[in-house]
């Protein structure tokens, strides 16, 4: 079938598309959201007096504002109105607009904001500058007012400074004197100041390249320098108009950045670079001041990455001692579990060296470790830290890896009390002391509701209710609600598989329905959760399908040993554990084993190809969104980690890409990317139409204009949800 057919094909899916359902596409992205009003960016503020948050506006929920909660009184307020302080369109910077994409943040407006450490002001960026409020002033301050646009704005320590980047050098702002100092001059091109490599941003969770000590008088700061990169030029297709885009990928196998970390004492200027060692192919991991504004520590990761070291450098001999050291025979997953005690002579660290994610306490002095937490099951990230009581607040999977709940250690005994009571999943966020904490709580049935709580995990206020009263927008809808069922299978090698199964409407045991496995099964990511989350699988079982969803080994949250399977061979035991599930579902007499469909997007779309090509008999049809293609297309950093070097096992990589069972493909596929897409590049999608069209295989293709890889945007998702139900429509058969 030829590309232009099947693009008119593909768009005539949507012409027929029914709005007769109890919950359609549209509402999905109408506002006021079905999960209520939505609360972002929950902090407290850290004299713990109130909280701040940002909330989306009625008639438009993507245009974000500045509110307050205060705790005493109960008052809540708005803050800041965003289109006060700059009207018109923001036009973002291409670096903003990838460091929002890296930080996952959407809308426009007020998108992000930070508490001064004192709590006495606060600061955020809107149209391209810089806004400053100290509490008390009648209104904010656009402090810095360029035609250039700043990013990675932050308030120094004790809040005298403000330091951002702008046009790739690192420049602070004196907020007394109202003077602008440049740190460094020279970036521009291939060099960048303060900044955070790509893949240190996408993969890494390493937003920045800059660091200030504690007392203020120094700044760590990075130099990269992307030349070693490989260059490409990338198409950007919009709806009017083409964008030749030139950026810098490292590519798998190929050369990453040169990075260098120096430190400045800000009071003469002094300057040195910290000696990183002889092997310049490594990745700086992380930096972080200990309390003493003369001692830093940095993490180097090897290109491997079966190798971590925490090393700690003295200002100004730049004497160095390696404080820890993390190996493994895969890799090793990084984290922000790093904490350097004021009152103690000890850091606390998370490992996963026996196999699960748990706390480690170091004495400093002789390095000796101490495992606070043991057990199968694993940490999420630790949320606080009681030096006086000697307590670590942390969150993890104790009871249950499809829950999340707070739990304390104690520093002194190893005790582990359950602080969170319900049962679901919660998100937690401590103020600047550990005696209150916001939990942002919900299940798979119930949205989202915000309490403030005492540390012992009583609640003491309501912020966000959000209960489903007939005034909640999704009350329309409880009726035809349908509450999935969670299970478990065994893998074939008899792991314990969890699963997450929607029964189709009007459920009746006697009939045959179509099936759709939704699907990621990458690593890093869990999608089986007593946890609120995207509506996709909830609509599809209104429209009459059975919704299925596992996660496979390779996925986050059940120890290394699950993770590992996928180590040089993605691709294969993940779309094994997906075929153990398709086979449970053919254990249910009243799925139609004929019909059994499969989604998913980015990992997920990769995992749709695979199972549709290396499984055709199984996996009728698929719908395929953003997917990598093949391994080598994507970038070092995520891809070396899971993958090792191509260089050093091309047939791995080879086997782990679509290309050698793409000829396979039996039953309907359709593909969807993003035109702009600038993490799994276009390219991966339209080598696989090169294919297919050269071995006369018919499918299906949507591509979005402008769109990168999440492929945001209210109408353009509201289209992609109807393209998606339609398509499997129309190849199952089903009349509406």
């Amino acid at each position: 079938m030829k590309l232009f057919t099947v693009l008119i094909v593909a768009t005539l899916l949507i012409i027929n598309t029914s709005f007769a359902e109890k919950l359609t596409a549209e509402r999905l992205f109408q506002s006021p959201s079905l999960s209520g009003e939505t609360l972002k960016s929950l902090k407290i503020s850290p004299d713990g007096s109130r909280i701040t948050f940002l909330k989306g506006k009625d008639d438009d929920y993507e245009r974000l504002d500045l509110w307050e909660y205060q705790i005493e009184s109960g008052k809540t307020q708005l803050l800041f109105d965003s289109n006060k302080l700059h009207s018109g369109e923001e036009n973002l910077s291409d670096e903003e607009k990838a460091r929002r994409e890296r930080l996952r943040l959407s809308g426009t407006g007020i998108v992000s904001y930070q508490w001064s450490m004192d709590g006495k002001a606060i600061l955020f960026p809107l149209g391209g500058d810089i806004f400053y409020w100290q509490l008390g002033a009648e209104k904010a301050t656009r402090i810095i007012e360029t035609p250039e646009f700043e990013t990675d704005i932050r308030f120094s320590p004790k809040g005298n400074y403000i330091s951002y980047i702008r046009e790739q050098n690192l420049y602070i702002f004196d907020i007394k004197s109202n003077e602008e100092i440049a740190i460094t001059k020279n970036g521009g091109g291939a060099i960048k100041f303060g900044m955070a490599e790509f893949v240190a941003q996408e993969e890494m969770n390493r937003m920045t390249g800059y660091w200030w000590s504690p007392d203020e008088s120094k700044i760590a700061f990075t130099k990269v320098d992307e030349s070693p990169v490989e260059q490409v030029i990338r198409s950007e297709i919009y709806a009017e108009e083409i964008k030749l885009i030139t950026q810098r990928y490292p590519f798998a196998g190929k050369d990453n950045v040169l990075i260098e970390l120096g430190i400045i004492q800000l009071d003469n200027r002094k300057f040195q670079w910290v000696d990183l060692g002889s092997n310049k192919d490594i990745y700086l991991a992380r930096v972080k001041w200990t309390n003493n504004s003369d001692t830093l520590t940095y993490q180097l990761q090897s290109r491997d990455q079966k190798n971590l070291t925490m090393n700690e450098v003295s200002w100004p001999s730049l004497a160095q001692r390696t404080l820890l050291e993390e190996t493994s025979d895969t890799w090793i997953n990084l984290h922000n579990d790093l904490y350097f005690l004021k009152t103690l002579p000890i850091f606390i660290w998370a490992s996963e060296r026996d196999g699960y994610k748990h706390i480690y306490a170091y004495q400093l002095d002789d390095l000796e470790n101490r495992q606070l937490t043991s057990g199968e099951w694993v940490i999420d990230e630790i949320e606080k830290i009681d030096e006086k009581a000697k307590l670590i607040y942390f969150t993890g999977r104790k009871d249950t890896p499809v829950e999340k709940h707070l739990y304390s250690v104690s520093m002194e005994t190893g005790e582990i009390k359950k602080i969170s009571r319900r049962s679901g999943f919660h998100e937690i966020e401590f103020g600047g002391s550990s005696e209150i904490y916001v939990d942002n709580f919900s299940t798979i049935n119930s949205p989202p509701q915000v309490s403030v709580h005492q540390s012992n995990g009583e609640r003491k206020t309501w912020l966000k209710k959000n209960q489903l009263d007939k005034n909640h927008p999704l009350s329309p809808y409880l009726k035809s609600w349908i509450k999935p069922k969670f299970g478990n299978i065994k893998a074939s090698d008899g792991t314990k598989l969890y699963y997450r199964l929607y029964q189709p409407a009007n459920f009746n045991p006697k009939k045959k329905y179509p099936a759709i496995v939704y699907l990621y099964g990458g690593p890093g990511v869990q999608l089986v959760t007593n946890k609120w989350s995207r509506l996709l699988p909830q609509y599809l079982a209104q429209q009459g399908y059975a919704v299925f969803t596992l996660d496979n080994r390779g996925s986050k949250h059940r120890g290394k040993a699950f993770e590992d399977p996928i180590y040089h061979a993605m691709g294969s035991v993940e779309v094994d554990d997906q075929v153990a599930g398709v086979k449970y579902l053919h254990s249910l007499p009243w799925i139609d084993k004929n019909k059994i469909g499969v989604h998913g997007h980015s990992y997920g779309g990769y995992m749709t190809l695979m199972t549709m090509f290396k499984q055709p008999d199984l996996f009728k049809a698929g719908v395929s969104g953003a997917p990598v293609t093949d391994w080598s297309l994507y970038d070092t950093h995520y891809t070396e980690r899971f993958m090792g070097n191509p260089n050093d096992v091309p047939d791995a990589y080879e086997a782990s890409s679509v290309f050698p069972y793409a000829t396979q493909l039996k039953g309907p596929l359709l593909i969807y990317h993003g035109m702009a897409d600038d993490n799994v590049l276009f390219k991966n999608s339209t080598k696989l139409y090169k294919l297919l069209q050269d071995n006369n295989l018919p499918f299906f293709v949507m591509d979005y204009p402008g769109k990168k890889h999440s492929i945001r945007g209210k109408k353009t998702q509201m289209h992609r949800i109807n393209l998606i139900r339609n398509f499997f429509d129309l190849h199952f058969g089903i009349k509406r």
